[in-house]
């Protein structure tokens, strides 16, 4: 079969498409520890990159600021046309010097009489200027001493730390909710662990009551308890898989990686893990916390509006000058031949603010009270901060009591199971206690893996709450 040259056209188009999508396409796989995770979402969080725009934002302010005491120099060029050049009125000094000449030579008038200046020698009208003006100059400009300039020159590290700080304290709330939803994925494995083994428990009970069966030592019921039970034991661990997915999938959105991409988590979870690093962070300070630190930055941002308005109340001094040259013609030939004439002027102001109706008082009394705003918001943290601590290591002791206790309770029941299943081989237990004795260690597989994930969000608001997270 021949392809015609349209065809071959668009099996190429389809080809190079193919080539440019696929890779676009394709699935990335990543395997992270925790902390690796943190670093992917410190990375790729929107969050977290809209405020890393906002310390860039803050950037380009600071610029603006710094501008304004740098000199400001500007270029100007113009021209003007006249089509009716203005026509001015003015005493009639031509006759007045003529009477004047006349009167020094003793000039008389026809009937013998001196000459004299009349009365109202009147008015005369001319038109001074040309049909057209051009000018070219250069205007310079520099503050020598505005104190609302200075005191923003002074801010400019500070007015930076403060939008850092912002995007510390985003980070520091997104890792700790990574390692809550990390942690409790590889305590929903550990889960799906514990699951598989009693599936293969009952599936061992399962053949060996069948065989006891068939040889006549136990009910047909008896066989089918064991296989309702394996049952609900996978449906389960389907359950716990659902789970686990749908974890998978919040974690991804939480660290900004996309759904297409495969995660896999390394890092395993044990008590000692649990249990290490909190005795020797039991000291805490306020200004661990990355809170209170954007807190004082915010405060310190205070001080400096107030002082600025104070500052606000001083003269102002800028130098500037400026250099020009203007020319004039009847036509507009002034890139032909012709004079071009200078001038130039250097300049001090100095602006004295008099008076403002108030305007400079109420900003700093209101400058000052949103200082007192931010003050009482930072003992108030100070508060938040001893609550948590509190609550957050009455809740840690409490779960890892929990945790200890289930983990002897599972461990217990485990042996309950295997010496209940022993004398039901031997035919001196029952159907029934084998029954109950799988249920309660079920049971108490469940209170572990819950008490596991308590202990593991207890230590996280824990760490947080120091601020050694």
């Amino acid at each position: 079969m021949k392809l015609n040259p349209a065809s071959m056209y668009r099996i190429a188009v389809v080809l190079v498409l193919s080539s440019i999508v696929r890779p676009a396409l394709a699935q990335e796989k990543h395997a992270f520890t925790v902390l690796q995770a943190v670093d992917y979402a410190k990375k790729n969080s929107v969050q977290v990159k809209n405020l890393l725009l906002d310390v860039q934002l803050q950037t380009e302010t600071n610029r603006q600021v710094t501008a304004n005491a740098y000199p400001q120099l500007s270029g100007r060029v113009g021209a003007t046309y006249n089509p009716n050049i203005a026509v001015q009125s003015f005493p009639d000094f031509i006759s007045l010097a003529t009477y004047g000449v006349l009167q020094k030579k003793g000039v008389v008038d026809g009937a013998g009489n001196p000459i004299t200046v009349p009365d109202d020698i009147g008015l005369i009208q001319a038109q001074f200027g040309t049909k057209w003006l051009a000018n070219a100059g250069l205007d310079l400009s520099q503050i020598l001493f505005d104190g609302q300039v200075f005191v923003g020159l002074q801010a400019r590290s500070t007015s930076m730390e403060w939008a850092r700080k912002n995007v510390e304290v985003t980070e520091e709330l997104i890792k700790a909710n990574v390692y809550k939803v990390y942690y409790q994925l590889v305590a929903s494995r550990t889960q799906i662990s514990l699951l598989d083994a009693n599936i293969d428990r009952l599936q061992k009970l399962q053949h060996d009551t069948h065989e006891m069966y068939k040889n006549g030592f136990a009910e047909k019921l008896d066989v089918d308890k064991v296989d309702v039970q394996i049952a609900n034991l996978q449906t389960e661990k389907k359950r716990v898989e659902n789970q686990i997915a749908n974890g998978n999938l919040g974690l991804k959105l939480l660290m900004g990686m996309p759904m297409k991409d495969e995660l896999m988590l390394t890092d395993t979870l044990s008590d000692a893990q649990i249990k290490g690093g909190v005795l020797e962070a039991s000291n805490y300070n306020y200004s661990d916390r990355k809170e209170m630190q954007y807190a004082e930055l915010g405060r310190k941002l205070n001080q400096y509006n107030i002082k600025r308005y104070n500052l606000s109340q001083l003269p102002t001094v800028s130098l500037s000058g400026s250099v020009s040259k203007n020319a004039q013609r009847n036509e507009f030939n002034f890139f032909n031949k012709g004079d071009w004439y200078t001038f130039s002027n250097i300049n001090l102001n100095i602006s004295v603010p008099i008076f403002k109706g108030f305007y400079t008082r109420s900003k700093i009394a209101e400058a000052k009270l949103n200082l007192q705003k931010t003050e009482n918001q930072i003992e108030n943290l100070k508060l938040s901060i001893d609550n948590e601590v509190e609550t957050a290591r009455i809740n840690f002791n409490t779960a890892m009591e929990a945790m200890n206790y289930q983990r002897q309770n599972m461990t217990l029941a485990e042996s309950v199971y295997d010496q209940t299943k022993k004398k039901y081989e031997s035919g001196l237990g029952s159907n029934t206690e084998i029954t109950a004795a799988q249920t309660d260690l079920k049971a108490a597989q469940t209170n572990y893996i819950n008490a596991l994930y308590d202990a593991i969000v207890a230590k996280v608001d824990y760490m947080k709450a120091i601020g050694k997270l």
